[in-house]
């Protein structure tokens, strides 16, 4: 049952059923109505079911009633049932804000997001401040890669609650997303540009990545010597590394350049004048490297900002959520997956809260407890290909090779392009000694080999099965594979030496 639906159920049971003054034909039809109004208060769905299917019978086209019983099957969680007489009602009333909410949420569980979008869009526009549809059709837009669509959903959600968690988290999360989309933006339109060094130093800094990030911002300021915040941001990888002296000096270059010029230089000031929202609408339209690089300051800083505000609100399961995937980003997954379960203490039945925490007990090794997880989620939803992935791989860690190739068959044939499964696909094959079945998945995941084992594995593979000359070939391949990478990791060595200014 959605969010949604347990918000509007209760005020629906005790309203929708009198729509209709067609009951007084008949002692029996009220009868019913009443004992399947109980039954819906009492939250016996299945049993009111019935009775709302003969009460459409004795009183046909009646749109209430229509509802009611898409209603009824919605919350038993029969979402296709539902949708015929939800499609019914909004064709026979299409001013009925509630069928269309409930037939979005249906369209939603049944993954036919772009359709329900269509659906809650009409249930804003008869009902403008609807918080249920605000937040079910930000979500949709999100999940559609949609994200400057949701976060203005979203907004509208918090300016009507500023106390709902889930306004505030999903607002951080589009703002994430439209930085990573205008920094996507500036890496296609300037690669290796300084504007481009920055943002990167700026995450390898948060990473405590101090002698990649000190290499970027010594790199930005060669070709922009005049950019204003770069020396500060030296002066901190050298405070960090243990060299406050060095780390003076930097600050006395960046207190020595000159205030930016606001005739000119309008995106700069609004962003350090705090004008994040101001900064994008001047930025709008614009294709420069500089309108990317504010762009993506400024959607980093709103999201920090809605982040802000989640964290000041009561414990909620989106608090719990953010600090999870924080962990996850820092690789302490072993937090992670208690947050996760903190998270699922409050929203039990939330699929998707599951199978984070599977993810994050798979990655701290903890496969044991990962694996019922996944197999639960997986008889939900046996057609995923992402789910016999990690149910399959997660069977393979714990040594079950044999148990986890059916359902790594599963996977690829599900999704051929699924990289990840094919890789786990072949290690099940080799463990149970089948390497002539290993070799086409193992080809099909050279591409994304970026060590050379992949190249090792078939080149073994391809001995194993008497095929001594393509071991050779692929064994030359996996040599020239390893030194590339010892070439880049010496290179790597040499140009993020921390020195002096």
């Amino acid at each position: 049952m959605t969010k949604a639906a347990q918000a509007l159920f209760f005020c629906l049971v005790s309203i929708l059923v009198l729509r209709s003054s067609l009951f007084a034909q008949s002692e029996n039809l009220a009868a019913k109505s009443q004992r399947a109004k109980e039954f819906m208060a009492e939250g016996k769905f299945a049993q009111a079911i019935p009775l709302y299917r003969e009460l459409n019978q004795a009183v046909p086209n009646n749109a209430g009633l229509m509802l009611n019983l898409g209603m009824a099957l919605h919350m038993a969680g029969d979402e296709r049932q539902s949708l015929p007489p939800l499609e019914t009602a909004v064709k026979l009333d299409p001013m009925l804000a509630p069928a269309w909410l409930f037939l979005g949420a249906a369209r939603l569980q049944l993954g036919q997001t772009s359709a329900a979008v269509g659906a809650l869009k009409t249930v804003l526009s008869l009902e403008p401040d609807h918080r249920d549809a605000l937040e079910m059709l930000a979500g949709a837009l999100l999940s559609l890669d949609r994200p400057a669509e949701a976060a203005e959903q979203y907004r509208k959600l918090a300016d009507l609650d500023p106390e709902n968690s889930s306004a505030w988290y999903g607002l951080g999360r589009c703002y994430e997303s439209l930085s990573v989309r205008a920094f996507g933006d500036l890496q296609e339109t300037a690669p290796d540009s300084a504007y481009w060094q920055v943002l990167v130093a700026e995450t390898r800094l948060r990473e405590q990545q101090l002698s990649s990030a000190f290499y970027l911002y010594r790199s930005a300021l060669k070709k922009m010597p005049a950019m204003r915040g770069l020396h500060a941001q030296v002066a901190e990888v050298y405070r960090r590394s243990g060299h406050p002296d060095w780390a003076s000096l930097e600050e006395e270059k960046e207190q020595r350049l000159p205030e930016p010029d606001c005739r000119r230089q309008t995106l700069e000031c609004q962003f350090r004048k705090g004008q994040f929202l101001g900064l994008l609408a001047s930025a709008k339209g614009t294709r420069s490297p500089e309108s990317y690089y504010w762009r993506s300051r400024a959607y980093n800083e709103l999201a920090l900002e809605a982040f802000s505000r989640l964290g000041q609100l009561p414990p909620s399961t989106e608090q719990h959520e953010l600090k999870a995937h924080i962990l996850n980003g820092q690789k302490r997954y072993a937090e992670a997956a208690q947050e996760w379960r903190d998270a699922l203490k409050l929203s039990p039945l939330d699929k998707q809260i599951q199978k984070q925490l599977a993810i994050s007990l798979k990655f701290s090794q903890d496969y044991a407890g990962a694996l019922p997880l996944f197999q639960g989620l997986l008889r939900q939803q046996p057609a995923s290909a992402e789910l016999n992935y990690l149910t399959g791989e997660t069977l393979l860690d714990l040594q079950r090779a044999e148990e986890a190739v059916p359902l790594l068959l599963r996977a690829v044939s599900r999704d051929p392009k699924l990289i990840a499964a094919h890789k786990a696909l072949a290690r099940a094959y080799l463990a149970a000694g089948k390497a002539r079945d290993a070799i086409p998945h193992l080809k099909a995941a050279l591409a994304a080999d970026e060590d050379g084992s992949l190249h090792y594995q078939l080149a073994r593979a391809y001995q194993v099965t008497g095929q001594p000359g393509l071991a050779q070939a692929m064994l030359e391949d996996y040599r020239r594979t390893q030194r590339s990478a010892a070439t880049a990791t010496a290179t790597a060595r040499q140009d993020v030496e921390i020195t002096p200014p």
